[in-house]
């Protein structure tokens, strides 16, 4: 990787960790979840970063890929919240999670679950590892604390511009593997349930465009976002819903109606190990 890539990588991660840091000031009982959203949204443009989608602000059963399009919801007391962000400098992407249990300690220990999965896995990949032996030491953690792995998620590559590169790190020792190689950017993103982790799909807040499909609309949406996932919020005056062939962020909501927590760095691999840029 060259100097001027890997300084667009550590000013993003830098921005990133900063604003999900930050995040967790705003994120209280009665704020309405659009209001976090639109500031975490807004204060990644004011520290000089690109937003490479949009806020995902998912609560207890939901895992990923909710984002409020508008004021009718708030914080509860008891929430145990998801807040993933996403930072681009140049097109190379940051990645970060955390969970926040809003005016509760009642999930500690789940939260930690996926915490240590997280740090975990990050002590154990580098430059030739497997995958699956990532996912194994996921699963493991995860499991040691006495809850399960969400297995339809995982963590993935990054490249310039795209947010999931083909290479996938499961949270759980699959017998499919691929071989990690030095400059290699990840975010690993454990995630951990009451439940028995399979996922059901939800509504779709979010979405990325079809390079395939050249309607005026389309192309607006192109020269605003490229092939980056974007919120209905931030296209008011475009009516997605009779747009053909747009890539629907489906929510994804543990089945059985059970907590989820999540715990997610964006790293690039070397030789001996790993730089985690989201700290």
């Amino acid at each position: 990787m060259n100097e001027a890539i890997h300084g667009y990588y550590i000013e993003a991660g830098e921005i990133a960790a900063q604003v999900r840091n930050e995040s967790e000031k705003i994120i209280k009982e009665d704020v309405p979840l659009l209001e976090a959203a639109e500031y975490i949204e807004n204060r990644i443009e004011e520290l000089g970063g690109n937003i490479a989608f949009p806020c995902n602000i998912s609560i207890n059963e939901i895992a990923s890929h909710f984002t409020p399009e508008d004021n009718l919801r708030c914080f509860h007391k008891g929430d145990v919240v998801k807040v993933d962000i996403g930072v681009h400098i140049e097109g190379f992407i940051a990645d970060t999670a955390c969970t926040i249990e809003i005016g509760t300690r009642d999930h500690d220990r789940i939260i930690m679950a996926s915490e240590e999965a997280l740090e975990k896995a990050i002590t154990s990949i580098r430059d030739n590892a497997h995958t699956r032996m990532i996912g194994k030491v996921i699963w493991e953690t995860i499991k040691k604390y006495g809850f399960n792995p969400i297995k339809d998620l995982t963590g993935h590559s990054l490249e310039r511009y795209r947010l999931h590169a083909g290479v996938t790190i499961p949270n759980y020792g699959s017998l499919f593997s691929q071989r990690i190689k030095k400059d290699m950017v990840f975010a690993i993103e454990p995630f951990a349930t009451y439940g028995d982790g399979n996922i059901k799909h939800g509504r779709s807040y979010i979405f990325a465009i079809n390079e395939k499909i050249k309607t005026k609309a389309h192309q607006e949406i192109m020269d605003r976002f490229g092939t980056l996932p974007f919120a209905r919020r931030w296209i008011p005056e475009i009516k997605i819903e009779d747009m053909k062939g747009l890539r629907k962020y489906f929510e994804l909501i543990e089945a059985s109606g059970e907590i989820v927590t999540q715990s997610e760095h964006t790293v690039i691999i070397n030789e001996d190990g790993c730089e985690v840029i989201t700290r």
